[in-house]
């Protein structure tokens, strides 16, 4: 429990801020009557204290840490509570009952390029760890719902979910994206004209706001977003302000003043720079940092990372590299009493070196004087000024290593005295003011001294703390607190709105009180593995408000925390499955995902399935890197990408019971899945190839599926591949319902053939997805393909048996030796290509000769053997990995995928158990068919 002052008082209700009329004006929730918002506000309050005594409430997993009292400060009942909402349930009911349009919800995935900047007022007004642009997630909201639909994001963050979902009814927001909107509020997007190849507006959805029900973990997040989600009556809110910042002018001004050079004008501080003090390794010489490392050059200063000890001369670096003779200085600690801990401390030494300060509109700068070093040790930390300072123990963490190296462990040593004392101030001043609150936690980032000073970036040296950490630099900036208030403010009136249809917790997102398929809508941006560390990023500011992240059931991979990725991936798995439950049938969920790590990547896929869901899109948020192999492969995943995924419709979910077992049931899963795919990707004017609909990827998704229900997979590879052509309609190697490739056709005919994704070959199977892509377009002999092939082994994975190219064509493709017709594959491409091979018969010598040794690809029909030939060669060798009694360093990917596959249709699963502990853990969780394996064999043997 951290360890705070004595809970503050209970000052919701002063009304310096709260006396507009919109305050007075009377408001109905629930269906009760009450004279004024106050008025609801208080019996909300009562009710929400009542909940908070009650011992099972706070036994809610993710419940924050915090005391009652502060708990009812920061929330705003029923439409925001800096813990568990108990009305979220009644909300949901009484949106659905309001709702009047009853139409058909089918949708394909979204599956258009998103690209929105991040300068806007609302984005910017106050910092996260990390956000979704809120004009992005509209374009998802619109295409997957209708006005008063019902969105979940159950990690909401600073609530951009929440603002889109609203802004959807917003027409000149709408407008904005570039839609069109009808006056009768159809919203029509433009789109390449099927007949013609022009474009034209196609209508896609309606104009009105959405519901959100927005849910973080961090009371912090939650907080923000209920600023950014609540109506404010901006006239009130700017004359209070305004009022506020003139009071703490007032009181404060002077701490922020400096004599000029000619000793006699006062001016205005606009920055302190402070510097870390270090002791030199060889004489044992104080260096001040900034002055050593910092050169002027002209007008310019220049960043100088090795330099020499001003007494001895010894080369210095506070992080030398290799080969370098520099030598690390090392940190001189100071002991002080600090008044706040009431403690005798141990920090690093530091101290004021440059005033950068204003006369009138021009800028000056000057060292440190002997006047600025009084005030600077004068300012008192009073008693009266120290109960709004939190003095809660920073908590170790992943990220506590630079502050605790330097001797900051409390959040208070974050800030210098001075700081502080304003704060500490500021904070009488906005008490019980939510908004004010609002902007003074927008404030509080650029006013620690994890500020950099970078005054080789140019402009005002003030470039902020470093993204995602808790770095304390060598060299710091001490802002102006009045300017920080001043500048955040003008930012944060731009941002507040009359935004209302939103209802806010604060919990773990697998305990939201939500009841099944009541959502229509999920929008996730949820942690990735260990990106990013956000309860410890939050602390500071969560000190400020009293209540703090509980992060026991914080779905991240952290060492402090004893996570790694398969208590993530368990993390992850339990959210996605409520999420599941969420969701009404038939609707859809957007993942938002953006990690490097494939074995994450997978977590979450897998999570996925495991839930329930089934992923019918990968798409890119950016598509000029990456293609194939980066959306769908095991590696590779360096952009940021939008996962579309849906819950089965109830219908085929009661089929599939009485299916499961027979080969029915495989069919119905495919012409269910394919209704829910694009029928067209699109890049530009470009239309791609949709790898969704790749028989291989169906039939991995048919396999998944089965696998996770616990059924035995009826049919094989080939018998899949022979069913799927006699089935369904193939259009350039991918698979479509009758209405859809219609469809297809017609947008095929303005666009031209897809384009395929570049593929990167790094193992087994991409080497056969890239094979399979060359010659089905171009049949080619083995030494046309050999120099092509060579040049994509740049980086193929080190515990894979690499397998030579002649092996390769031979276990999965066929080669035409010259003997009968020629094949109508190659026939087909020689015949468009050479004018004189037109129109020849098949058995043709000229033909003949010119198709001879070319590799192509077998159509189903003769797939079927060679796919038998290939199995068995691979169990072959799988049987090998099964007699090895050492680790496997070394072997064929292919043949453990072939072997775990088998064991599972036997039900041997400590087969399966026993081959995944002897290959490297990284491999299993980077591949996911794998980690899909061993998982349920895991579970059907009552594993951990």
């Amino acid at each position: 429990m951290p360890n705070f002052e004595e809970p503050r008082q209970d000052l919701l209700f002063t009304d310096s801020i709260n006396a507009s009329e919109g305050y007075k004006k009377e408001e109905i929730c629930f269906g009760i009557r009450f004279p004024s918002e106050k008025a609801r506000r208080a019996h909300f309050t009562e009710e929400l204290r009542k909940k908070l005594r009650d011992p099972e409430f706070r036994k809610i997993e993710g419940f924050p840490i915090g005391s009652d009292d502060d708990i009812l400060n920061l929330s705003d009942p029923p439409y925001y509570t800096a813990c568990p909402n108990p009305w979220v349930q009644e909300f949901i009911a009484e949106w659905e009952s309001q709702k009047d349009n009853i139409e058909d919800h089918h949708r394909e995935p979204f599956a258009t390029d998103v690209s929105e900047g991040k300068n806007d007022p609302i984005y910017n007004a106050h910092s996260y760890h990390t956000k979704v642009p809120h004009k992005a997630i509209m374009r998802f909201i619109l295409h997957y719902t209708q006005p008063g639909d019902i969105v979940f994001d159950a990690f909401a963050g600073t609530g951009m979910t929440g603002v889109a979902a609203q802004m959807c009814g917003d027409r000149d927001v709408v407008l904005s994206l570039g839609y069109q909107v009808k006056p009768d509020g159809t919203i029509l997007q433009e789109e390449v004209e099927e007949e013609n190849g022009k474009k034209a507006w196609r209508p896609f959805s309606k104009l009105g706001a959405r519901k959100a029900v927005l849910n973080d973990l961090s009371p912090a997040a939650t907080f923000i977003a209920y600023n950014y989600n609540t109506p404010v009556d901006i006239l009130s809110f700017k004359r209070t302000a305004k009022k506020i910042i003139s009071d703490f002018e007032k009181k404060t001004k002077w701490m922020w003043e400096t004599l000029h050079t000619d000793r006699k004008t006062l001016g205005k501080v606009n920055y302190i720079v402070w510097s870390d003090v270090y002791s030199c390794p060889e004489c044992s010489g104080e260096i001040i940092y900034y002055k050593e490392a910092f050169i002027k050059n002209g007008g310019a200063v220049e960043f100088n990372p090795e330099f020499n000890c001003p007494h001895c001369n010894c080369s210095i670096s506070k992080n030398p590299p290799k080969n370098s003779q520099a030598q690390k200085p090392a940190r001189i600690f100071e002991s002080a009493y600090d008044p706040i801990t009431r403690a005798v401390t141990e920090k690093q030494k530091q101290v004021p070196v440059l005033i950068n300060y204003s006369i009138g509109t021009r800028r000056h700068e000057k060292l440190i004087d002997s006047d600025d070093l009084l005030k600077a040790t004068s300012i008192d930390v009073s008693d009266d000024l120290i109960k709004n300072i939190p003095f809660s123990e920073i908590i170790e963490g992943d990220k506590s290593a630079d502050p605790f190296g330097c001797g900051v462990r409390h959040v208070h040593q974050f800030y210098t005295k001075r700081i502080l004392a304003s704060l500490s101030i500021l904070a009488d001043l906005t008490k019980g003011h939510p908004q004010l609150e609002f902007l003074v936690g927008s404030m509080l980032p650029k006013l620690t001294i994890m500020n950099r000073y970078m005054p080789q970036h140019g402009g005002r040296a003030l470039v902020g703390p470093m993204a995602n950490t808790l770095y304390v630099p060598p060299v710091s900036v001490e802002n102006n607190v009045i300017d920080q208030l001043v500048f955040q403010f003008k930012k944060i009136i731009q941002a507040l709105t009359s935004l209302s249809g939103s209802v806010i917790t604060t919990q773990a997102a697998q305990s939201v009180d939500i009841q099944d398929s009541s959502i229509d809508y999920i929008f996730l941006d949820p942690p990735f593995g260990s990106n990013i560390m956000y309860s410890e990023l939050s602390y500071i500011r969560e000190s400020w408000l009293r209540v703090i992240t509980n992060n026991k059931p914080e779905a991240i991979e952290n060492k402090t925390q004893k996570k790694g990725i398969d208590e993530y991936r368990d993390l992850m798995t339990n959210c996605f499955e409520k999420a599941f439950k969420y969701l009404k049938p038939g609707r859809w969920m957007t993942v938002e995902f953006s990690n490097t790590k494939a074995s994450v990547w997978n977590s979450i896929q897998n999570a996925l399935s495991d839930a329930g869901f089934i992923v019918a899109s990968v798409a890119a948020l950016d598509k000029t890197r990456g293609g194939l192999h980066a959306m769908l492969g095991p590696t590779a995943v360096k952009q940021d990408l939008v996962i579309s995924a849906y819950k089965p419709n109830g219908g085929f979910e009661e089929r599939f019971q009485k299916e499961a077992q027979t080969e029915e049931g495989v069919w119905d899963f495919v012409r269910t899945h394919l209704k829910y795919l694009p029928v067209t990707k699109r890049q530009g004017p470009l239309i791609l190839f949709v790898p969704e609909r790749d028989p291989r990827i169906l039939f991995d998704q048919m396999v998944a599926y089965y696998v996770r229900k616990g059924y035995p997979v009826p049919i094989s590879s080939q018998e899949f591949q022979i069913g799927l052509a006699q089935r369904f309609i193939e259009r350039d190697g991918m698979y479509f319902l009758p209405d859809q490739v219609a469809e297809y056709d017609r947008k095929k005919m303005t666009s031209g053939a897809p384009q395929q994704l570049s593929m990167f070959v790094s193992d087994e199977a991409s080497s056969i997805q890239w094979l399979r892509q060359l010659i089905k377009e171009k049949p080619q002999t083995f030494s046309d393909i050999n120099p092509q092939f060579m040049q994509q082994l740049g980086g193929w994975s080190k515990n894979e048996a690499q397998l030579d190219l002649r092996e390769l064509l031979n276990q999965n493709f066929l080669c035409y030796d010259g003997k009968g017709p020629v094949p109508e594959q190659i026939h087909a491409y020689l015949s468009t290509n050479w004018k004189e091979l037109r129109n020849l018969p098949k058995d043709d010598p000229t033909l003949v000769a010119k198709a001879r040794d070319r590799w192509y690809v077998p159509d189903p029909n003769k797939a079927g053997d060679l796919e038998k030939l290939r199995e068995k060669a691979l169990l072959k060798e799988f049987e090998e990995y099964k007699e090895v009694k050492k680790k496997l360093k070394v072997f064929r990917l292919e043949a453990v995928r072939a072997g775990f596959k088998k064991a599972w249709q036997e039900r041997d699963y400590a087969v399966i158990v026993a081959v995944a502990d002897k290959i490297p853990n990284k491999v299993l969780e980077e591949d996911p068919k794998l980690l899909m394996w061993y998982d349920q064999a895991v579970t059907r043997m009552g594993g951990d």
